[in-house]
């Protein structure tokens, strides 16, 4: 049981941010949503939340991340991201998505995302 992997999907966290290329974003902020999906190694095999990621804390986590130090690109912000879901000790695999979708576009579009996946070594 050790080698088994579950999936956890958190989709839709919504923070405001200052990233971008622009001094309007820079200044005015914008909103941003994260999709984070984690493989998590040993999941809980017992009913306690200490055995397995607690995804209320993790959200909190990528809401702080978005809010403080901007950066230029979105991709950047992705890694960051990916960087922090990373940090739970049970997470083998983080893919994280970095919605933009207020993005600076002249045309009509839905949605600017920018996926980034790390693993542990």
């Amino acid at each position: 049981m050790d080698d088994h992997l579950v999936t956890i999907r958190l989709t839709g966290v919504r923070a405001t941010g200052f990233h971008g290329v622009f001094d309007f974003e820079r200044r005015e902020g914008q909103e941003f949503v994260v999709d984070a999906e984690l493989d998590v190694r040993r999941p809980a095999l017992v009913d306690d939340l200490a055995t397995t990621v607690d995804y209320g804390g993790l959200a909190d986590a990528l809401v702080a991340d978005v809010e403080r130090d901007p950066v230029d690109l979105i991709e950047t912000l992705a890694g960051r991201l990916a960087q922090t879901c990373l940090a739970d000790p049970l997470v083998e695999r983080a893919t994280v998505t970095v919605h933009k979708p207020s993005a600076p576009i002249a045309v009509p579009f839905g949605d600017v995302t920018v996926t980034c996946t790390r693993r542990k070594p």
